[in-house]
């Protein structure tokens, strides 16, 4: 069986890694961009580039459903998969194993969390409510934070090493490649691409923002900025979970470095995307620096933007077959990284026709 995949951002290199797993597939993965994915770039082509990877499983607030499964299988999939790939292709991928630590301040209510904790508990989840005195022991650097919830289990993913590293483990299992090629359609048993056509039993769109242009699913862009800054000294001597605050994100990345994110502005009513906002970024900035006063003054390594593919009307992601033969797996919005495992899991089950275990 021929398949061809629409977008080789995290979503498209996951599906194309557990296919290429898959005996008797022949696999083909397509990407408008003239080159794979690539790191340290201002103006990230997909939203890969412009994820910070953070992976919120338990700390999440959804107490059950298929979104949690997603998120826990997600999870549970990067624990295994970070040192199969690194012994696969010899690539070191950033994996933080601290988990996620959430800041609550005053005038937030924390009997939403104590309910929480008790349903994880039952989930066999670990979750912890820390007190201010707590939160001073272990992170002194920290300000303006009354209490702070724990979640041990959730990580965080480098994730544009995670794709290339995807995308080499998948070409030493026979995946093709071809960069610079825009998928047009299916027509037959054919991928119409700009570059010819493609014998195809299967075509699988996760192209993001771009799959608009191949599914007649409205997918809209909303813009991300977020910053690499570097402190003449960390924040800590011990390993960092990654710190959230008023959904701001301070990743440490090792070396006294840091992302910083990330903006979420959303395009005009007509889909019109605006350029960055200064304005929005700043304020991400400011919220940081409140409760982590050490990053005033940093040195800027970088600042990025990127598009996020949010459906309109519906729950991110999209995951069905939009004509025969045709599967739509795309429109993550701000979980792309997170879900990209659970909807490879799916989009194999459509496949091969048998049933998900999601």
């Amino acid at each position: 069986m021929k398949v061809t995949i629409a977008g080789c951002g995290v979503v498209g290199a996951t599906i194309a890694y557990e296919l290429s797993q898959v005996p008797d597939l022949e696999i083909t993965v397509v990407d408008a961009q003239p080159t794979p994915i690539q790191a340290d770039v201002k103006e990230c082509p997909s939203s890969t580039g412009a994820a910070l990877g953070v992976l919120m499983g338990a700390i999440s607030k959804k107490e059950k459903g298929r979104n949690l499964r997603m998120r826990l299988f997600g999870i549970q999939y990067y624990n295994h998969l970070v040192p199969q790939l690194a012994e696969l292709t010899g690539r070191s991928i950033l994996f933080n194993r601290q988990g996620i630590l959430m800041l609550q301040f005053p005038e937030d209510d924390l009997t939403v969390w104590n309910r929480l904790i008790e349903v994880r508990r039952n989930q066999d989840l670990p979750l912890e409510l820390w007190d201010r005195e707590r939160l001073n022991a272990e992170f002194p650097f920290l300000q303006q934070a009354s209490a702070a919830v724990y979640s041990p289990s959730d990580r965080q993913i480098h994730p544009i090493a995670l794709t290339q590293a995807l995308i080499e483990g998948a070409k030493m299992r026979g995946v093709a490649f071809k960069f610079g090629a825009k998928v047009l359609g299916m027509q037959g048993h054919q991928t119409q691409t700009s570059e010819g056509s493609i014998d195809s039993d299967y075509l699988v769109i996760s192209a993001g923002i771009g799959s608009r242009e191949i599914s007649a699913v409205d997918i809209r862009p909303v813009l991300g900025q977020a910053i690499h800054l570097r402190l003449p000294q960390p924040l800590s001597n011990s390993d960092l979970p990654v710190i959230t605050g008023n959904d701001v994100h301070i990743v440490p990345l090792g070396n006294a470095e840091y992302w910083v994110g990330a903006t979420v502005e959303f395009p005009t009513e007509s889909g019109e995307v605006l350029p960055p906002d200064r304005e929005m970024f700043d304020a991400v900035m400011k919220q940081a620096i409140a409760f982590c006063p050490n990053l005033k003054g940093a040195e800027v390594v970088r600042s990025w933007f990127g598009l996020r593919p949010r459906p309109q009307g519906r729950p991110a992601p999209v995951i069905e077959e939009v004509q025969p033969n045709v599967l739509l797996a795309s429109g993550h919005y701000r979980n792309g990284v997170l879900l990209a495992p659970a909807t490879a899991e799916q989009v194999k089950a459509k496949i091969l026709q048998i049933d998900s275990s999601i």
